[in-house]
């Protein structure tokens, strides 16, 4: 359940914050019947990532059995490149994310194209559910429990709208920084865990055949049904029987990944070189 609450809240909220950044400009400008429009914007995105969604969880469960673990592996690696990508993405722009839309808003309406912030929330809201709709596909195949991760799926979207709300009334400021990389913490781990899952698919569909012997067993702290279980397995992406493979490309991602999240960005900033003095020219003289 947290798993999936995690990611359609990062991903919810990115997208609310830009609709919501949009929506304020219009109501500050004066052009409330613009808002109508966002909206509409807004219902054709998620009407097009739901059919996306519908339609690749259709297509999977026509399939035969080796070829729907083709298509669970492939899924399951885009979600992962997905996730690495939005937060190397977010590491670099979250600091100044908000101002860069104000910006961006504001030159819009200055230009009188409208047009131009009905655009912002629609692809803003079709990237970040296009990306939603794969992570959490690729989540919901490996659930224990899919009625939890569904109810998990839910309550971030709905978090996600009340901030967009509350960023849109003013009422709402948040730390986009420290959002963004405590998420992230939670994200790395979800997708080691889906990395590592996507090795054991890619066995069963025959892709992978070396290092498939027994690593780690957990069997007696991973009981079904149990918190431990729920912890280790949808948030920590650990199972209780691990593979060699699997347990090479967990740690493998998963180490880097976190040092990346967890430098202080202090450490980052590079000092500027001295610059060395210039001999003066005679012909300056």
């Amino acid at each position: 359940m947290l798993p999936t609450f995690v990611i359609a809240l990062r991903e919810g909220v990115e997208a609310s914050l830009i609709v919501g950044i949009v929506a304020a400009f219009l109501v500050q400008q004066g052009r409330r019947d613009m808002l109508r429009h966002v909206l509409v914007g807004v219902g054709i995105a998620v009407l097009i990532c739901t059919g996306i969604g519908i339609g690749l969880q259709l297509l999977n469960e026509e399939l035969p059995q080796r070829q729907q673990e083709m298509l669970e592996t492939v899924i399951g690696l885009a979600a992962v490149a997905i996730v690495t990508f939005m937060i190397f993405w977010m590491r670099r722009h979250a600091r100044g994310m908000k101002s860069e839309l104000e910006s961006s808003a504001s030159r819009a309406l200055a230009e009188g194209s409208a047009g131009a912030l009905i655009g912002m929330a629609f692809f803003a809201v079709l990237r970040e559910g296009i990306e939603t709709v794969v992570f959490l596909l690729a989540i919901f195949q490996g659930a224990e429990d899919a009625t939890a991760a569904g109810l998990g799926a839910v309550l971030g979207i709905l978090s996600s709208i009340a901030i967009g709300y509350g960023i849109y009334r003013g009422g709402v400021r948040l730390n986009l920084s420290r959002f963004f990389k405590l998420t992230a913490v939670v994200l790395v781990f979800v997708a080691a865990g889906l990395l590592s899952n996507s090795v054991h698919t890619a066995w069963e569909a025959g892709w992978v055949t070396f290092l498939q012997g027994q690593a780690v067993d957990l069997s007696w702290l991973v009981v079904p049904g149990t918190w431990t279980s729920a912890l280790l397995t949808g948030m920590l992406g650990l199972q209780s029987t691990m593979t060699e493979a699997q347990v090479i490309v967990y740690l493998v991602y998963l180490l880097p990944m976190l040092a990346y999240v967890l430098w202080p960005e202090a450490w980052r900033v590079r000092r500027p070189r001295n610059k060395v003095a210039r001999a003066p020219n005679p012909a300056d003289a």
